[in-house]
């Protein structure tokens, strides 16, 4: 062995392998550069890599063999011819090493530098898909395709979908007559919302295959800023060749995620055209409210594709809406089996929109709707859904901070501007949410729920009457499922805050005649709770219990359960009360948990046991932190003597007056609760001797 060693230096075999490690090592460090700078394809620098490779073995066989001399080169002479010098030639040694260095060196810095410059992300892209022209004849392509795009071109972290059935009910809204999102109803829309490109595509026969186009154009001006086309061999090939299409606009969008060799990875993934058409035909009949005919054909695709995940989820959400329960929890379960069946985006939001509808698990729903958003930063309804269940957990600042983030995507957008106006208002920001919705409905006069925060707005500085001038003007906004409703209660509202009960019970009685005749049972339950209200503040408690009990028969909603105990309570029935608390303790959601121990609490005080009437109330607040558990617990405190302690749970009721604008966070205005708030903390204060109001 130590012969061979000494042949191989003697042959200088060690130096040409440190030679061409450290050339090959600068020459590909570089390559990594310069060819991406030249749009190189993937395949140059992988060919480099594998010739270094291939060639290491046989630079070592020619070393071996051949010598560079001053005569050329030459077959490496025998031996015996030739003396070795103890340590050789230094000369060629540091040459070698000085190589080395300088590729090492070169890609230290390579990397330091790579590392320390963040990846430039592409701007958020929003587009509207407008109807896909259908040149076949075949009515099996109707509506199929656009379905098909948006999954496609959603495969893009920086790219977002305008909702198309919502697009086309605005449409409508804007322009009469509009029974189609073609091309110049998508422009309305698109100008009307601030999407940034229309793409209007169609799809034709061609032999025995067929032809898709599909040019993107600017909303405003209809200019394409780009065309793209596919084929398909057959009708099989059709979902394909959607999915090709979709990677050709990503790559005009500039995304970057895509590798070149994963074709069509987040294209439809139903088995059978027939299957994705009854699917995407369910959709559009389930976002119109008919979700038994949406139920029939959502199962029917499960038949055609038994593993359709996203047709299980979409059919669960129908049987939800429909009140069947466990037949739509069944469902859900399916769907979340089949989770490997759909897109990871769709993954995410299935997951999401399960913790917040089927669980009300809040706290899940935040994580997986974070996670969506981390990795598809520019999805609107992961954006739209984390506010959502950001704002169910109360923690408004955050759901304010995303209904931003969704004006940056669609800054023109009612519904998103509307939302953020409502999150600034539950969080406090009684003046931001204010000048958000009052831009709102001075563009658009008919959108209603624009008119709360404006309303509450003008309660909190004390000025009634441009409040009542408000709600007045909601009564006859038009773009609301129930023109006007929520505008009555409104008024109703300001009148208890005002201690105008008479007037409150006035304008109610009409009021929920008028909900109840608009088919909305939840705001004609919620009027009857204000006018049980109204009344037992004005001390007639036999009325007040008939209308809580008339509220019950209507809703059987969480939010009504809580107000009609109190009214019950109040009135001393002990029984009826303590049985709903029984019914919402039973639930999983710790919010109803916490509001069925806090009428505990109330049924506990009321018998005089102020010690135990604290403990359930802290309870609760470990569960959660909701304002009117903190009132209660101030009250509690006012009753056993505490008035400092009370005073400190009012104080900071006061600064989440936000919560008090609509106490169960359904946008049903409830600030009559902040008149109760004051009340009670000057009975505080005056329990402490104090002449002035607490913190000024």
């Amino acid at each position: 062995m130590n012969r061979f060693i000494r042949e191989l230096r003697r042959r200088e075999v060690f130096r040409t392998a440190g030679l061409y490690v450290g050339i090959c090592w600068i020459v590909i460090e570089a390559a990594s550069i310069v060819l991406p700078t030249f749009d190189a394809p993937d395949w140059a620098l992988r060919a480099m890599i594998i010739a270094a490779v291939v060639g290491f073995p046989v630079t070592l066989v020619l070393a071996w063999i051949y010598d560079f001399t001053d005569h050329g080169i030459e077959v490496q002479a025998d031996p015996t011819d030739t003396i070795i010098a103890p340590l050789g030639s230094r000369k060629m040694d540091f040459v070698v090493i000085g190589i080395l260095v300088v590729a090492l060196a070169f890609s230290v810095y390579l990397n330091l530098t790579s590392e320390g410059t963040p990846v430039e992300e592409p701007d958020p892209v929003s587009i509207l898909i407008a109807d896909f022209g259908n040149n076949t004849g075949n009515p099996l392509f109707d509506g199929l395709l656009e379905q098909a795009l948006v999954i496609g071109v959603e495969g893009a972290p920086h790219i977002t979908s305008y909702e198309r059935n919502a697009a086309l009910s605005l449409a409508t809204s804007l322009q009469g007559g509009v029974e189609a999102l073609d091309v110049a109803a998508a422009r309305l829309v698109a100008v009307r919302e601030g999407v940034d490109l229309v793409l209007a595509g169609a799809i034709s026969a061609a032999g025995a295959g067929f032809e898709i186009e599909l040019s993107a154009l600017d909303p405003e001006t209809g200019e394409p800023a780009f065309d793209v086309s596919s084929d398909a061999r057959d009708s099989g090939a059709v979902l394909t060749a959607v999915g090709l299409l979709s990677e050709e606009i990503r790559e005009e969008l500039g995304d970057t995620t895509l590798d070149g060799e994963d074709a069509t990875t987040e294209a439809f993934t139903a088995a059978s055209l027939e299957a994705a058409q009854a699917y995407t035909t369910a959709l559009d009949i389930a976002f119109a409210g008919r979700h038994e005919e949406a139920a029939a054909l959502f199962e029917k695709a499960t038949q055609l594709d038994p593993n359709f995940g996203r047709a299980y989820s979409s059919w669960a959400a129908s049987e939800f809406k429909l009140g069947r329960t466990e037949k739509a929890t069944e469902l859900w379960n399916t769907a979340l089996s089949m989770m490997h069946s759909m897109t990871e985006r769709e993954r995410l939001r299935t997951l999401g929109v399960y913790y917040i509808g089927i669980t009300g698990n809040y706290e899940n729903a935040v994580r997986a709707f974070s996670e969506l958003v981390e990795k598809y930063p520019a999805d609107a309804a992961g954006h739209n859904n984390l506010a959502v269940a950001a704002f169910m957990t109360r923690d408004f600042e955050r759901a304010s901070e995303e209904g931003r983030l969704l004006l940056e995507i669609y800054p023109e957008s009612e519904l998103y501007r509307a939302n953020y106006a409502l999150f600034s208002m539950y969080s406090g920001d009684f003046e931001l949410s204010a000048v958000v919705a009052r831009e709102l409905i001075t563009e658009n006069p008919d959108y209603a729920a624009g008119y709360l925060p404006v309303a509450i707005n003008s309660i909190a500085q004390g000025d009634l009457e441009t409040a009542r001038e408000t709600y007045s003007s909601m009564t006859n906004a038009t773009s609301s499922f129930v023109p006007g409703v929520v505008g009555t209660l409104g008024l109703a509202d300001v009148a208890i805050y005002a201690g105008e009960h008479e007037d409150a019970i006035e304008i109610l009685v009409p009021a929920i005649e008028q909900a109840v005749a608009a088919g909305s049972q939840a705001i004609a339950a919620a009027k009857q709770v204000a006018l049980a209200e109204a009344h037992a503040a004005a001390g007639d408690f036999e009325s007040a219990t008939l209308a809580a009990q008339q509220a019950l028969d209507m809703s059987y909603l969480d939010s009504v359960k809580v107000a009609v105990a109190r009214i019950f309570l109040a009135a001393g029935d002990t029984v009826t009360a303590d049985g709903l608390a029984t019914e919402l303790i039973g639930k999983v959601q710790p919010q109803s948990r916490a509001y069925g121990l806090m009428i505990q609490a109330m049924l506990a005080r009321g018998e005089g046991y102020h010690a135990r009437s604290t403990d359930l109330l802290r309870n609760a607040l470990d569960l959660a932190d909701l304002w009117l558990v903190r009132f209660e617990l101030g009250r509690t405190y006012v009753e056993a003597g505490l008035y400092a302690e009370a005073i400190g749970e009012f104080m900071a009721c006061e600064e989440r007056r936000g919560e008090a604008a609509a106490i169960f966070l359904n946008d049903m205005p409830t600030y009559r609760f902040m008149a109760q708030l004051t009340d009670w903390k000057t009975r505080a204060q005056e329990g402490l001797g104090m002449s002035t109001p607490a913190g000024g």
